[in-house]
C-alpha cells in the first residue's frame, strides 16, 4: 500500500471561459458562470482540468498538486493565492490543508 490523495471528494464544474484558461492552472470567477486565468496574488476558485476556447472543466474540490513559487508552503493549514504558474503563500489567500510539499520539484499537494 502507498499514500494516495486523489479521489477524495473530487468534483468539477463546467464554466464558460474568458481569456486563455490552461489545464493545471488556477482560475477565478470573471463574471456569472465564467472563469478566467488568475493573476499573481488572486484568490482562486479552483484549477482547470481541461479547456477549449469556449468552456473549461474546473476542479472545485479534491486534492490538487500544483507548482509553487517563493517560500515553500508548510504542511498543515496554510494560506495560498494564485501565481502565474500555480500558487504561492500569501496573507490574503484562503486557508487550505497542505498535505505534502516537494521542494525538489517545487510542488505542493493540498485539499480544496
Amino acid at each position: 500500500m502507498s499514500v494516495a490523495f486523489q479521489g477524495f471528494q473530487e468534483n468539477a464544474v463546467t464554466f464558460k471561459v474568458s481569456g486563455e484558461v490552461t489545464a493545471g492552472k488556477p482560475v477565478k470567477l470573471a463574471s456569472a458562470a465564467t472563469v478566467a486565468p488568475c493573476s499573481a496574488g488572486d484568490v482562486f476558485i479552483g484549477f482547470a482540468l481541461e479547456s477549449d476556447s469556449a468552456y473549461a472543466a474546473v476542479r472545485l474540490r479534491g486534492a490538487v498538486t500544483a507548482k509553487y513559487t517563493g517560500t515553500a508552503p508548510t504542511v498543515g493549514f496554510t494560506k495560498l493565492v494564485a501565481d502565474t504558474n500555480g500558487v504561492k503563500t500569501g496573507t490574503a489567500g484562503r486557508e487550505y490543508l497542505v498535505l505534502d510539499v516537494n521542494t525538489t520539484d517545487a510542488t505542493v499537494t493540498f485539499l480544496m
